[in-house]
């Protein structure tokens, strides 16, 4: 009987030390885990920024040579270089870009991306550094009958799914069909498949009228304004670098040439 006892007395006393050095391991002790490391030593470590895109000239185009090139391609590519990291530039599914985020397929959406409440939740995002505004673009020879948003109610819109633009369209309830790009939407309505289109006033300005290849389409009602901002993971300490980054492109002049060069001067967040 008595080994009996000394038995169970062991083997409880042998449950308590596996449970007090679990508890230990949890709370911190010699026994944890180790710090996990920041976003911006993650990418530090594996040597590369990794940038989610779309083709939206004139943020991020390619040129002749197809190399990936624009006002927000040049400035990652600067802050890469600051970094000591390569850039590399991965179209995405603009309406997964949160998923892409998320599962580290990519660091960062620097894409001309709309500060709206889905994003700002969702990202760790960096201050505005552009403004911008959703417009509506239709053919040139029928401007003159949409002039107002009372006027769009009978229209079919092509927008860019999860865009801004998408946002805009379904908040007032009128007809969308989403597509892959902001440029999709404008082929839309130069094939005549889309009465009408919402992109950014960015592109507008750069792709459609006299000198582009869309000088048949125009813009015309500005459904709202709204600013650009960099997404990165949610709490990660890049947001914050690239703030001190653009800080030190706006002392220095740099962002105000690069601005100059694709035509987005006037549009620059004043600091």
């Amino acid at each position: 009987m008595k080994r009996r006892v000394l038995s169970m007395l062991l083997c409880a006393g042998l449950v308590v030390s596996m449970l007090a050095g679990c508890g230990s391991s949890n709370d911190g002790g010699s026994g944890g885990d180790t710090a996990e490391a920041s976003d911006m030593d993650y990418v530090k470590e594996k040597g590369t920024l990794v940038v989610g895109i779309t083709n939206f000239e004139p943020m991020d185009y390619k040129d002749e040579s197809g190399e990936w090139v624009g006002f927000d391609a040049d400035l990652a590519r600067q802050f890469a270089e600051e970094l000591g990291v390569e850039i590399e530039f991965v179209e995405i599914d603009w309406d997964n870009k949160i998923l892409e985020l998320e599962g580290k397929t990519i660091d960062c959406v620097w894409n001309g991306m709309t500060l709206t409440e889905e994003v700002t939740s969702s990202m760790e995002c960096t201050d505005a550094y552009l403004e911008n505004a959703q417009v509506v673009v239709v053919p040139a020879d029928v401007a003159d009958q949409y002039q107002d948003e009372e006027s769009l109610a009978d229209l079919n819109f092509a927008a860019e799914a999860g865009s801004a633009g998408e946002e805009e369209l379904e908040a007032r309830e009128l007809n969308v069909t989403p597509v892959t790009a902001q440029a999709d939407a404008l082929m839309e309505v130069a094939a005549g498949t889309s009465d009408a289109a919402v992109i950014d006033l960015l592109m507008a300005v750069a792709m459609i009228g006299e000198g582009t290849s869309y000088s048949d389409l125009t813009y015309t009602v500005h459904l709202n304004t709204e600013e650009y901002g960099v997404g990165f993971r949610k709490g990660s300490d890049l947001a914050e670098e690239l703030n001190d980054f653009i800080a030190g492109a706006y002392e220095d002049g740099t962002i105000q040439e690069l601005a100059e060069k694709y035509g987005v001067q006037d549009m620059m967040v004043e600091k």
